[in-house]
């Protein structure tokens, strides 16, 4: 005797293997109702493989790296200096491309946040005092 909190009965439970059998032993859909089919990839689906798609365009250089420096750094290392956020790059095993970037960086800088250490690494926006943007 099974006690327990099964959801199923015995029977439901045969009953929805028998109909999975069929799928089970040929890897493709068998039922005949179209509706019920999972539906393939289109040719003209967006590329999803680089986070939210947005229409008519992909990920700038600018959302690439602050996504990359967003996967290594925490809120906790801001702000600090670019040799500060190096090492802690270090530490977590981030690609060396992008700690050599980040060395080329101004030693005097200070960054709050990975905006504004993409905004300087990729060269958009001006910096002001800081390393921080300037305002218009």
């Amino acid at each position: 005797m099974q006690r327990g909190s099964d959801r199923l009965s015995v029977h439901r439970d045969d009953e929805m293997k028998h109909e999975l059998q069929g799928l089970l032993r040929s890897g493709h859909p068998t039922r005949t109702e179209e509706w019920n089919d999972p539906e393939p990839t289109a040719e003209d689906d967006p590329e999803v493989m680089y986070g939210p798609v947005t229409p008519s365009r992909g990920p700038t250089v600018l959302e690439t790296l602050r996504l990359e420096l967003a996967r290594n750094l925490t809120r906790g290392t801001f702000p600090a200096s670019p040799r500060e956020l190096a090492r802690a790059l270090r530490r977590r095993n981030a690609p060396d491309a992008l700690v050599e970037r980040l060395e080329g960086l101004p030693a005097s800088a200070r960054f709050g946040n990975v905006q504004e250490l993409a905004q300087a690494l990729t060269g958009s926006g001006q910096s002001g005092p800081g390393g921080r943007p300037e305002r218009a």
